[in-house]
């Protein structure tokens, strides 16, 4: 075969993905089901050309095609780890985090109770042994998301919704491929009744295995890049090598899950690549996968469907049935995982609520694909499977592939729409209405003034304005009769609207520099769940995110105990000087939104609501301030070293801005350009650098700062710096219980608690302290506490507390001071005797 007629038709393939994509958006269909039947029309067409006595002409065409070297490890080794690879790395992981219970349950879950399902139910109705139905349903449980998350995101679906879809599907590529692999092995070697336990038992270490090699391969990868960092092109060349050799690496070296090694690979890489490659390779790196994944995915989609006659050349009218069981087995496993499981996820608070249309919606959107396919076509190339297990798995996976795509794919956009989905809600149609009037306001004035000044006919600007102006009177109309609008509901679209621009600002301050690529995942994310808390909880759903964005976390807790206990003191370093970038970043981007809510907003919702969302926006901004001075006060300096490298790279970014403006007006050309581009880019690589954070906890200096101590020494206060223990807490957070013993004092550092004691309540801020009371009087154990914001505390136990009162009067009076406020007699608690007794 000639080579030119080789690569014609690989040059025809990719004009038919030109070409399907903006038919698809014609006929309104999913994209993967075009192009699922473009290629069973193309291989139906070659193969008629091929065998009819009509015509030779297209014989050599009509070879080429069917003679594409189609095997199924093409589509595992070659177009799988892609697919995979790009998915994860265009994931939100920090979003993803906060659904993990959901996504595994039911990845995983979804898989074996689809593959158990549609096994036995094969098993009793035909004489097949149950290996190979087992694997008949390992193959069929895959499911391809990319119909209905597109049409999910055409109609605006919630974003945490479609975000369970993709990581369900993620994953449950790898259980079912893990799974396939099991019940293959069953098959090839004669087993006709495998142990269901025994094949689910390897599942875990497959998985651990996965995800130990990918994370290594990605850290491997990441040293890489950073070791050519200028060179963007080798950059893209190592990220393009990473998949296939994690996915090679977990496959035949360590037998263990590819797929989750290719996931794990693009899931470490996205976590760690940003800080540490410049954001410009980020952004590449990305683009070039998009394209990448875009060409893999058309294409595993064509040639899988090229395989289908060739698939169903054997089918039998019994096989009719047996497809149909398959049909019925796994839309019933799929109902049981949507509208049994979920909703008990629901009620436990471990996943969102998903509205039953849009459960629906993913039940009749679960397509199979070409992973599907190309399982299936492994088991028909072993010689090592009997020839009637070939022909019916064969048959089966690829009858019942074509039943989701053509039944199911052809009608889902028709299945949305009458359930709803594809509708504004009342209250979003009358947003829309004042949206508009609000708008065309606005576009009056500016074509007004633009008019002004560009010498046009007047006749023509007075005929097009009345024209305008007719429209503008009936928004305006149409908006006063939608004047129906809740306070409640304005609020929470007001919340969305101020989470959006937030996200707007921290883009722009990303693509600025302003802010570092280390800290632009971690900011988007959090102005997303803003978004989503206010979408689905409304001011206290916003409040809750907000409070979450501030909270340290229990990878804080753990880094923290790691340096207390064991005295490992990197991930505590690195985590606290994330959250002093984190905190400062924030602050700026808080800074500006004050004034976007009296904009457009107040034109929309009116004045009550700008106050309310201004009053949220001051709670936060002041929430914010405190957790910062905290740490201003236990590592003095640090801050200000970030703020200089604030203001170094903002100098930085306005330099460029400079040197660009005067090379597009012609005052400086290419060559000086280009030398002043890469002195600028030698300084900007200092100024990325973040300042190391010095771990030691300055506790003198920190308690230096608090009027309890000030009549100590040098010594005594170095004393004591070494035997406080530094607390981090989180709003809302229970610190003392009524039943605890008292066996410690806590001095606040920095943030606010609440005491409360026999029905009456205290708030304490910095400076203050307590259990100080209930641990001079035993009987005194009736108080509860509770932070109010994160907060920072220092705790030191009774012996050395009450050695400090023996030298602070300060101290004693202040013990004093707060039994007096609490109507306590402390009697003669503080004398010397009784202290040292």
């Amino acid at each position: 075969m000639d080579i030119w007629i080789v690569v014609s038709v690989i040059a025809s393939l990719f004009l038919v993905i030109g070409a399907a994509e903006p038919l698809a958006a014609r006929l309104r269909v999913p994209f993967s089901v075009i192009l699922a039947v473009l290629g069973i029309l193309i291989g139906v067409a070659a193969t008629f050309f091929l065998r009819t006595e009509l015509t030779d002409a297209l014989n050599p065409v009509s070879e080429a095609i069917l003679g594409l070297p189609i095997r199924s490890n093409v589509f595992i080794y070659v177009f799988l780890p892609t697919l995979l690879f790009q998915a994860t790395l265009g994931m939100n992981l920090r979003r993803m985090i906060d659904d993990t219970v959901p996504i595994i349950v039911l990845a995983v879950l979804a898989v074996v109770v689809a593959t158990v399902s549609v096994g036995y139910a094969l098993y009793w109705v035909s004489a097949l042994p149950l290996a190979v139905c087992l694997l008949v349903g390992a193959i069929v449980s895959t499911t391809d998301p990319s119909a209905v998350v597109s049409i999910f995101r055409s109609i605006a679906a919630p974003q945490r919704l479609t975000r369970i879809i993709e990581g369900e599907s993620l994953l449950n590529d790898a259980a079912a491929i893990a799974l396939f692999g099991l019940f293959m092995g069953f098959v090839m070697l004669g087993v006709p009744d495998p142990s269901l336990s025994r094949a689910l038992a390897q599942f875990p270490l497959l998985i651990a295995g996965g995800v130990a090699v990918g994370w290594f391969a990605a850290r491997i990868a990441v040293w890489m890049m950073m070791v050519v960092a200028r060179f963007p092109l080798a950059q893209l060349s190592i990220s393009v090598a990473l998949p296939y050799l994690a996915y090679i690496g977990a496959e035949q070296i360590v037998g263990a899950s590819g797929v989750i090694a290719v996931v794990a690979a693009g899931l470490t890489l996205q976590v760690v690549a940003p800080g540490r490659l410049p954001p410009q390779a980020w952004i590449n790196m990305r683009d070039i996968w998009d394209l990448l994944a875009h060409w893999a995915g058309a294409l595993i989609f064509i040639l899988a469907a090229l395989l289908i006659p060739r698939l169903l050349e054997e089918v039998r009218l019994a096989d009719l049935g047996l497809i149909g069981v398959v049909v019925v087995a796994a839309m019933a496993s799929r109902a049981a995982i949507l509208f049994g499981l979920l909703p008990m996820l629901s009620m436990l608070r471990l996943s969102p609520t998903v509205e039953r249309p849009y459960r629906a919606a993913i039940l009749w959107g679960g397509l199979r694909g070409a992973v599907t396919l190309a399982l299936a076509l492994a088991v028909t190339e072993s010689f090592r499977v009997p020839a009637e297990a070939k022909r019916i798995v064969g048959i089966l996976a690829t009858g019942y592939t074509l039943f989701t795509l053509v039944v199911q794919g052809t009608t889902l956009r028709w299945v949305i729409s009458r359930l709803g989905l594809d509708r504004l809600s009342p209250l979003d149609h009358a947003l829309s209405q004042q949206v508009v009037a609000v708008a065309l306001q606005t576009v009056r004035e500016d074509v007004a003034r633009m008019t002004e000044h560009q010498g046009l006919g007047r006749d023509i600007v007075r005929s097009e304005a009345i024209r305008f102006g007719e429209r503008l009177e009936e928004a305006v109309r149409t908006a006063e009769e939608n004047t129906g609008i809740p306070d409640r509901d304005r609020i929470t679209l007001g919340l969305i609207a101020l989470a959006g621009a937030e996200r707007e600002i921290t883009l722009e301050r990303i693509r600025e520099r302003t802010i570092s690529a280390r800290m632009a995942e971690q900011l988007v994310a959090n102005a997303d769940r803003l978004i989503e808390g206010a979408r689905s909880g409304g001011r206290s759903g916003y409040r809750r995110a907000a409070r979450r964005v501030l909270s340290y976390g229990a990878g804080f807790r753990m880094a923290l105990l790691l340096h207390n206990r064991l005295r490992i003191s990197a991930p505590l370093g690195r985590m606290t000087a994330d959250r002093f970038e984190l905190l400062l970043s924030q602050r700026l981007i808080l800074r500006e939104l004050d004034g976007f809510t009296d904009g457009r907003i107040r034109r929309i919702h009116g004045r009550r609501v700008v106050r309310l969302l201004s009053e949220l926006l001051a709670r936060r901004t002041e929430a914010v301030d405190t957790a910062l001075d905290g740490l201003r006060l236990q590592y003095p300096g640090y801050a200000d070293e970030l703020e200089r490298r604030f203001i170094r790279r903002t100098a930085l970014r306005l330099e460029e801005r400079e040197y660009a403006t005067l090379r597009d007006d012609g005052l400086i050309g290419a060559e000086v350009y280009s030398a002043l581009s890469l002195d600028l880019a030698k300084r900007r690589a200092g100024a990325e650098r973040r300042p190391r954070l010095d771990l030691a906890l300055h506790r003198t200096e920190m308690i230096r700062q608090l009027p309890l101590f000030d009549d100590l020494d040098d010594a005594t206060l170095a004393k004591l710096g070494k035997r406080l223990r530094t607390v981090y807490v989180d709003a809302d957070q229970t610190i003392v219980e009524r039943s605890d013993l008292a066996r410690s004092v806590f001095f606040i550092a920095s943030g606010a608690v609440e005491l409360e004691s026999v029905g009456k309540v205290w708030r304490l801020g910095r400076g203050d302290m307590f259990g100080q009371l209930a641990m001079l009087m035993p009987r005194q154990r009736s108080a509860q506490v509770r932070s109010i914001t994160p907060s920072t505390l220092l705790e030191l136990n009774e012996r050395a507390f009450r050695k400090l009162l023996l030298r602070s009067k300060a101290l004693r009076a202040a013990v004093q001071n707060s039994a007096r406020k609490r109507g306590i007699d402390l009697g003669d608690v503080l004398t010397d005797e009784s202290l040292r007794g």
